[in-house]
């Protein structure tokens, strides 16, 4: 009875010691995947993998570094597909209003959106915080799927998770020449990537501009005042709306949008959420059958020199909404809501 007691106690403390990387571990993943979903499946792969061989773990390296060498070989081993998680304006050319037509695409299709409490963790160095945001942000994640697999393991272990060229050499049991050309090339790739569009310029935390400018995004959205949310856009501003392939370019087509196919979302409410180190919005519609307001998308706002420079609404709502721990339905009093994951 004395051994098993004992067998249980390490087994609960493993237990806890491996939870405690389960944030971090999630974050590498997606950022590996671009799925919020397929991050936490093989989050929850690796942590069985290694509880399950721990008894064959020799203890060379470092608990942290052994886990990222499995969650690594699972991501790798998903990527055999060879999919490639992308943004509407990754597929297509963006589309006149005039031809505007909602053309909905697999879900393994597009880039998801990640709360931020599930790929973040709590650090204490303001400068470090910030680099963990931007890796998250949209552009930066749909840069990461244009690379290989291997140079996407590099290029996150050596330039967000400042990893050595060494350890990342003995992860992947490759040399330290091989990681330093792979990360050569995938810096080579984002730039390109950042040359061909404008990156969001978000500040970590929101400056004083940027939370007047959210201020006036919510008032405008939720009167649904289209002069002033004209003039919030950025003239070249972009809207998409995944799972559908449309994307539109420019206030004149997005506000023309939203009060022709998308004037239903006329008296939405916005709750604010914490999506991919951007600022983000739940958007829940008047609901004519219950009263109240259903969810109808996450919103992610992309900011850049004062003005919203993209605004991507994620439509499924069974799978986003609980995810950020979002309730499916909202009361006609309610007016705020804890936000969880």
């Amino acid at each position: 009875m004395g051994d098993g007691t004992a067998g249980a106690a390490t087994a609960e403390d493993l237990d806890v010691r491996l939870e405690r990387h389960r944030v971090e571990l999630t974050g590498y993943c997606y950022r590996m995947l671009g799925s919020s979903f397929e991050a936490e499946d093989a989050v929850q792969d690796t942590l069985v993998r290694a509880w399950r061989s721990y008894d064959r773990f020799e203890g060379r390296s470092s608990l942290r570094s052994w886990l990222y060498r499995i969650a690594t070989n699972v991501c790798l081993d998903m990527l055999t597909a060879g999919n490639k998680r992308a943004r509407p304006m990754d597929l297509s050319e963006s589309t006149p209003l005039a031809r505007a037509a909602l053309s909905p695409r697999p879900d393994h299709t597009w880039l998801e959106p990640m709360p931020d409490a599930r790929v973040l963790p709590t650090v204490e160095d303001p400068a470090e915080a910030a680099v963990a945001k931007e890796s998250v942000r949209l552009a930066f994640m749909a840069a990461l799927q244009q690379l290989p697999p291997r140079q996407r393991a590099v290029l996150i272990l050596r330039e967000v998770l400042a990893w050595r060229a060494s350890e990342v050499a003995e992860l992947l049991d490759t040399s330290v020449a091989s990681v330093n050309s792979a990360l050569q090339r995938a810096r080579a790739t984002l730039a390109e990537r950042a040359e061909a569009g404008a990156q969001a310029a978000v500040s970590d935390p929101l400056d004083e501009e940027q939370q007047k400018l959210l201020e006036r995004y919510v008032a405008a959205f939720e009167g649904y005042d289209m002069a002033a949310l004209t003039a919030l856009l950025h003239e070249d501003a972009v809207m998409t709306m995944p799972p559908f392939d449309l994307w539109l370019t420019g206030h004149d087509d997005i506000t023309g949008f939203m009060t022709t196919l998308g004037s239903g979302c006329e008296g939405s409410r916005l709750l604010p959420v914490r999506v991919n180190g951007l600022p983000g919005f739940a958007q829940y519609k008047p609901d004519p059958e219950k009263g109240g307001f259903s969810p109808w998308a996450i919103q992610v706002l992309e900011i850049s020199d004062g003005r919203l420079t993209g605004f991507h609404f994620y439509l499924d709502t069974q799978r986003w909404f609980p995810l950020f721990g979002l309730p499916l339905h909202l009361d006609g009093e309610s007016d705020e809501v804890e936000q969880g994951a």
